[in-house]
């Protein structure tokens, strides 16, 4: 048998090695089983977080619900949900009589009423400032994505970038360059992080959308945005490449 292995030709490549394949019952059950678990992973956990929702909105509104009121009262069973529908509901209703002069005139009542509570004042302008700005349909806030250097020169961190700072702010930052507020989300939880004033210099914007910034937060840098269309143009592009290398096999001539 000759041993002597393959003269490669100049300019070539050498060949690629076969993928090693599972190999015995016990490797095929092995892949088997982490393919269940790929598919019924995000699928389980993103049913358990609903369904603890569904029940903690639950627990929050039947107390507020008379009894006669509740489904459970007409029917042998709970109905879970039932507590979010009566939510979604009173706040569409609050959001109704708000539009109107009337219900306009209670909230300015109430907000003028917790104004001049000197603890309450604080947290609750405050938390309104971040509702209006995270929940308007004409915020910009949290909406822009963009790199900056942290936490050391070399190492670069996602941002989200917010709005630029108040008058009192401004005036004390140093320099003459216009600063704006940033958040940087710390991974694997982005609701914890860091605010800071930065020049908008030292921010690069890059065209990513806040979700995605998010999930490739949480997922450690795991899951990349748009990583199955890459995928897919990869694999296009694989495709194409060894179509143009077949050549195909010419006839025979015939004898004249």
């Amino acid at each position: 048998m000759n041993d002597t292995p393959p003269k490669m030709v100049p300019g070539t490549l050498p060949p690629t090695p076969p993928a090693d394949l599972p190999r015995g019952p016990m490797a095929r059950l092995r892949n088997y089983f982490l393919t269940g678990l790929i598919i019924a992973g995000p699928i389980a956990i993103t049913i358990y977080l609903t369904w603890w929702f569904i029940t903690w909105v639950d627990g929050l509104v039947r107390p507020f619900v008379p009894i006669a009121y509740r489904p459970e009262t007409y029917l042998p069973f709970g109905l879970p949900g039932s507590g979010l529908i009566v939510v979604v509901f009173a706040l569409t209703f609050l959001g109704f009589l708000a539009a109107n002069l009337i219900g306009r005139t209670l909230v300015d009542l109430g907000e003028a009423l917790l104004g001049r509570m000197p603890v309450v004042r604080a947290i609750y302008r405050g938390l309104k400032q971040v509702f209006e700005t995270l929940f308007s349909s004409s915020g910009s806030s949290f909406r822009r994505v963009g790199l900056v250097e942290f936490p050391s020169p070399g190492m670069w961190s996602i941002v989200l970038i917010s709005q630029p700072p108040s008058v009192e702010v401004a005036a004390s930052l140093p320099g003459e360059e216009e600063f704006i507020s940033v958040f940087l989300p710390c991974a694997p939880n982005p609701t914890t992080g860091f605010f800071f004033y930065l020049p908008k210099s030292k921010i690069i914007d890059i065209d990513m959308s806040a979700e995605d910034a998010a999930t490739l937060i949480m997922s450690a840098g795991v899951v990349q945005p748009n990583g199955d269309a890459q995928k897919k143009a990869l694999a296009e592009t694989a495709n194409a490449e060894g179509a143009a290398t077949i050549v195909p096999a010419r006839a025979p001539a015939k004898a004249g």
